[in-house]
């Protein structure tokens, strides 16, 4: 009896292996039904089941997913209706040839921001050694001072703001030196213009310079400004830059219209970055880096000349010194509206010429806050001129008395019958 239960056991223990070896094919590759696995999960494919699988993923996990995906999808997150695939692969050309600034105001106005306030940043309150701190107060005060000097109050904390949200977001460098000046050394362009088109040299106004540090250092100490929210682009509003539609509209103060990104990357949580502190460690990475959201990897020269961003007024300066002589190509500043694009070997400025009216209107602001520093500013687009009256037309000499027997008008020159 013990010999037949064994041999049953074995004969049952003969069958489980035979059945196991039949379930199992060995021949299938590894990884074999997870695609029918992850279809199953976000119910098929395509831009729906996209957002649905990627819904709660941070920034973060977002990115890493993006690099891993050849394939641009449509990105609804706060896009302008139309704007969805709008991408920057090539710079769009609009067919319109050089802007006025009234028609850059016309396009900007196309892009409504959003009726609801934005959602606030975070207090942001600087914590660093006596160096650090002196360095990123003259950094902000110098991006308040030279990007927004005649701005209103409001303004000029709005700049400030934008400094601070840039520092704590993922895509830009964590110091507010690093956020000012990246991008100072390359030829494509830096992040505020005032870092590589001479501006620097300019001895600033010490009333204003006050004025602008002042506001750095309230930023610095933790002041938010609620109606600009995470904003970290802005641009002038007699300007239409190609890469404005990619953004969210916040709001406009003074010249100045705010953007921020997005999707998840434009909301508060997104940013949380923490002050690395070493103000002075401007690396070489910094200085040439570019902005991920509105510049990507950079755009070509033939992209610019494809799309007529490219100048072709240029001149010739020749410098010597020490007895070396050095000839630099220059492009002729732009009209007003334009953007300015920059291509490689060719010094661009970054700014207009100002028109002798803008000199004469900047003077007066300027001398106004000297007079009296807390007086507010208006820079709101000046009102045009006024239309000339009508010049009156010139009154109609009264009839002049017909003598009598005076030819008419008419009559054949002929003597007239006498009655």
């Amino acid at each position: 009896m013990r010999s037949l239960r064994l041999a049953g056991l074995g004969g049952l223990l003969a069958a489980l292996l035979a059945l196991t070896g039949c379930a199992t094919d060995y021949r299938l590759p590894a990884g074999s039904g997870r695609a029918e696995a992850t279809a199953t999960l976000a119910r098929g494919f395509g831009d729906e089941a996209l957002r649905r699988v990627t819904a709660d993923m941070d920034p973060a996990m977002m990115a890493v997913a993006g690099r891993q995906s050849p394939v641009r999808s449509k990105d609804y997150w706060d896009r302008t209706p139309g704007w969805e695939t709008y991408g920057l692969d090539e710079i769009p050309v609009l067919g319109v040839g050089v802007l006025s600034a009234e028609d850059a105001r016309a396009i900007n106005a196309l892009q409504a921001g959003s009726p609801d306030p934005p959602p606030p940043a975070r207090p942001f309150v600087l914590k660093a050694n006596a160096e650090d701190r002196a360095a990123a107060v003259r950094c902000l005060t110098q991006a308040v001072y030279y990007e927004a000097a005649i701005e209103p109050l409001e303004g000029q904390q709005a700049v400030a703001q934008t400094v601070l949200n840039r520092m704590r977001h993922p895509g830009y460098p964590k110091t507010v030196c690093g956020v000012v000046y990246q991008g100072s050394l390359r030829m494509t362009g830096c992040q505020f213009s005032f870092t590589c088109d001479g501006s620097l040299a300019r001895e600033p106004n010490p009333v204003i310079w006050a004025r602008a540090e002042g506001v750095a250092t309230r930023a610095l100490a933790g002041f938010v400004l609620p109606s600009v929210g995470t904003a970290t682009h802005y641009h002038a509003d007699y300007v239409a830059p190609y890469w404005a539609p990619t953004l969210y509209r916040i709001t406009q103060i003074g010249r100045h219209i705010f953007y921020r990104w997005t999707g998840p990357w434009g909301l508060p949580p997104a940013f949380n970055g923490r002050y690395a502190g070493g103000e002075a460690n401007l690396s070489r990475a910094i200085l040439e880096g570019l902005d991920s959201r509105t510049q990507g990897a950079g755009l070509r020269p033939d992209q610019l000349q494809a799309a007529g961003q490219i100048g072709q007024a240029t001149r010739t300066v020749v410098l010597s010194l020490d007895g070396a002589t050095q000839s630099y190509t220059i492009t002729v500043p732009g009209e007003p509206g334009q953007e300015s694009v920059r291509q490689p070997g060719v010094l661009t400025p970054t700014r207009r010429a100002p028109t002798p009216e803008e000199v004469a209107e900047i003077n007066a602001k300027l001398k106004a806050i000297e007079e009296d520093p807390d007086a507010p500013i208006s820079t709101g687009p000046r009102a045009p001129p006024p239309k000339p009256a009508p010049t009156p037309a010139p009154a109609k000499p009264p009839p002049a008395q017909t003598p009598p027997n005076a030819p008419v008008p008419g009559d054949l020159p002929i003597g007239r019958r006498e009655d």
